[in-house]
């Protein structure tokens, strides 16, 4: 093999990772986790080079911490930032601690996002609960006739959304005005 040529091979690959995270970023603001997997499987479906799956790994996370280093990617910012606008529609935080576990948010972020908001929200989980009680159109917001017909199924939507028994009973057990008064409050 010509040394020459796998280098210029190794800047040519170099370089258009830089351009897929780059325009990528553009777009989106994603975790390190999700850029890492999104160039990996552009390299794989498009690029197609003669590349190991290991020496590509190396190459994205030498892409990956030169981002972080320069602050462009910061997994904390984006945190908060999503638990912020994931509590906004309506989630749980167990389900927000899921669903930031899922995105490949380190552990010690996400206790810390999620012990911001509980000194910053009162009672946020059952904020929460109001709020996807309206959107979803459950619970108080029901016909009174219907209500007991219905109670397994929003306990369950309830239940879905990551909210504990006690708290998913007393949600339902509210009373339309209180119900209203309350989200208004929120």
């Amino acid at each position: 093999m010509n040394p020459t040529l796998n280098k210029t091979d190794f800047e040519d690959l170099t370089t258009n990772l830089k351009d897929l995270a780059y325009s990528y970023l553009e777009k989106y603001s994603p975790s390190k986790q999700q850029l890492k997997i999104y160039l990996l499987k552009k390299y794989l479906l498009k690029i197609k080079g003669t590349k190991s799956k290991k020496e590509v790994s190396l190459i994205i996370d030498k892409i990956v911490a030169n981002l972080e280093k320069n602050r462009i990617i910061n997994d904390e910012l984006y945190s908060d930032s999503k638990a912020r606008m994931f509590l906004k529609r309506g989630y749980s935080l167990n389900k927000i601690n899921q669903t930031l576990r899922t995105k490949g948010i380190d552990s010690k972020f996400i206790k810390k996002t999620i012990d911001k908001i509980k000194d910053n929200e009162i009672e946020p989980d059952f904020v929460s609960a109001l709020k996807l009680c309206k959107r979803r159109r459950i619970g108080p917001l029901r016909p009174e006739a219907n209500r007991e017909l219905f109670y397994k199924k929003d306990m369950g939507i309830l239940a879905r959304g990551g909210f504990s028994f006690e708290l998913s009973k007393r949600v339902l057990s509210l009373d339309p005005n209180e119900f209203k008064k309350l989200i208004r409050i929120s």
